[in-house]
């Protein structure tokens, strides 16, 4: 019984990881959403909501 285990065990550890090509597009995929999430977040309008509510924050009276 332990014997057939340990045999499927093996056939799994065989393919753990990622191979170069996947940690490429992995870190090509990353670059793209971080570039359009910089243009998101500097697009005028979102400086314009953020400036709004910090400034709201920082009028409340305490």
């Amino acid at each position: 019984m332990w014997a057939r285990v340990r045999s499927a065990l093996r056939g799994r550890c065989g393919d753990a990881g990622m191979s170069t090509s996947e940690y490429a597009m992995g870190t090509i995929a990353a670059c793209a959403f971080a570039a359009v999430l910089y243009k998101v977040v500097t697009s005028d309008a979102v400086a314009a909501a953020l400036q709004s509510t910090i400034g709201k924050a920082l009028d409340v009276p305490f």
